[in-house]
């Protein structure tokens, strides 16, 4: 018993030490010239649409929930975050060829048919950012128009 006592409080006194470690923040007030929204001047519902499901993870600027500052979590979410931004980073979309800009378009649209994305992880916590079906429709349609457009 006095084993497990000790085990407890070194853990106890691991989560508190590492909550004094701090981790980088995604976060930016400007919205570059660059942005897939504005590059392509998109409809507001569509903005609104992948800003509420995407840009968490895909942009440079992440709108963190209240748990971002508990660790081990807040790792896991940068983590999670330096990898979407490395796979697609809506606000460097201008950056972007014209071939790669049109593989991501695919991507995007076939993602969101096959249920990928938004993660279902995501959406446990952010049920907003849960595509109806005529919303998934709706930004498939509009991906695919932009993806006829770069040919």
């Amino acid at each position: 018993m006095r084993f497990l006592k000790i085990i407890a409080l070194v853990l106890f006194v691991v989560f508190v030490g590492i909550q004094f470690i701090p981790t980088e923040r995604n976060q930016s007030d400007v919205v570059q010239k660059s942005d897939f929204l504005l590059v392509n001047n998109s409809p507001e519902n569509i903005g609104s649409l992948l800003q509420v499901s995407c840009y968490d993870c895909h942009s440079n600027n992440t709108r963190y929930p209240w748990y971002n500052k508990v660790q081990p979590i807040a790792y896991f979410l940068e983590r999670h975050i330096k990898e979407g931004k490395a796979e697609l980073n809506f606000s460097e979309w201008e950056a972007y060829s014209n071939r790669r800009k049109n593989s991501k378009l695919r991507s995007i649209i076939s993602q969101i048919q096959d249920d990928e994305m938004p993660l279902y992880s995501y959406t446990l916590i952010h049920r907003d950012a849960v595509y109806s079906d005529s919303e998934k429709e709706m930004v498939i349609e509009y991906m695919r128009d932009l993806k006829d457009k770069l040919k």
